[in-house]
């Protein structure tokens, strides 16, 4: 029996410039934080010749091909799997569909399984680097290339995603007051909603594709904002980090009327009115969590459950996709 976990994310600035559309002609930088909350691959051999799946669904297959869950059936094409007499199982501790990077996490956990499986020693990059390929080229989402790899490595990590393809990886240089200092003060809230991010994503995908003036304007200056995040918090200023995080969100929101709603809007506000001092939607938008920077969190926690949100508190991760039996 083989059990792997990969940790969901935060992102923290930048987001949106992983995209391949953008990065391969203006190349991106964004900076995102794994937390503690997990997707599980627990992978078994049965005594039978048939590949058994539970995740929201059960499935049994005789061949690879007729499966119907894509990033399963894509990932053992991709590592060359043949026994099969095969059983997996996946769980997660937040729901998918919640701006979380609940695919890639599934995706690097079920890649570091299949290859503790066949004996592979495989390195974060190339793990990351397989599930992009999954996603982005086989089956054509148009994701980023962000979840993949902080799910892969773990940590307060920066990126820099290259024209080339390339991605450069280092570790966000802050002290630990500041890291504590950020687990503290930072609050995530589900909004009850949840999304498909391939479908919200398009949009931006398309508009940078055709080179849209407005949406590239815009991603230059949320890249800007990623680097001006970045420094704030190495500089241990979470006031600015705040500040840059509510003007982050003001951006985002321009990338697509989808990004927000009535309901999102009004959240944010009453947050911010109650001493957040900044705050955005996590991930490609549209639903899943807010997430608000407070020096005092007590306020804004008591409006948000008397709004019916629930909050999710949080640990960083800075292990990455591991393997936690075998």
């Amino acid at each position: 029996m083989i059990m792997t976990r990969s940790p969901l994310r935060i992102s923290l600035g930048g987001g949106g410039t992983d995209l391949p559309s953008y990065f391969q002609e203006h190349s991106g930088f964004l900076v995102a934080a794994a937390i503690d909350r997990y997707v599980y691959i627990l992978m078994h051999q049965r005594f039978v010749p048939r590949i058994l799946l539970k995740y929201s669904h059960m499935e049994e297959a005789e061949r690879i091909e007729d499966l119907k869950h894509p990033l399963i059936r894509e990932a053992l094409k991709l590592v060359g799997w043949e026994d099969l007499r095969l059983e997996i199982t996946s769980m997660a501790d937040v729901p998918a569909g919640t701006g979380l990077g609940s695919s890639g996490s599934f995706t690097t956990a079920l890649l570091r399984a299949l290859h503790v499986g066949m004996k592979n020693f495989v390195h974060p990059s190339d793990l990351a680097e397989q599930a992009c390929k999954i996603e982005i080229d086989i089956l054509k989402e148009p994701v980023g290339k962000q979840d993949q790899y902080i799910a892969a490595y773990g940590g307060i990590t920066c990126f820099r995603f290259l024209p080339d393809g390339r991605v450069e990886v280092w570790p966000l240089k802050i002290s630990q007051r500041t890291l504590y200092d950020m687990e503290d003060h930072l609050l995530l809230f589900f909004t009850g909603y949840t999304r498909s991010a391939s479908e919200i994503l398009k949009e931006q995908d398309t508009r940078s594709k055709k080179h849209d003036p407005e949406m590239i304007a815009n991603m230059h200056f949320v890249k800007q904002l990623g680097r001006d995040i970045k420094d704030a918090l190495e500089a241990g200023n979470l006031q600015g980090f705040g500040e840059l995080m509510n003007t982050h969100w003001e951006y985002k929101k321009g990338r697509s009327r989808s990004m927000s709603n009535e309901r999102i809007d009004h959240w944010y506000n009453l947050a911010r009115a109650n001493g957040a001092i900044g705050g955005k939607l996590i991930g490609a938008g549209g639903g899943g969590f807010l997430m608000f920077l407070c020096q005092e969190g007590a306020r804004v926690r008591q409006v948000m459950a008397d709004e019916g949100l629930e909050e999710i508190r949080f640990r960083f991760d800075f292990e990455g996709t591991k393997v936690v039996l075998q």
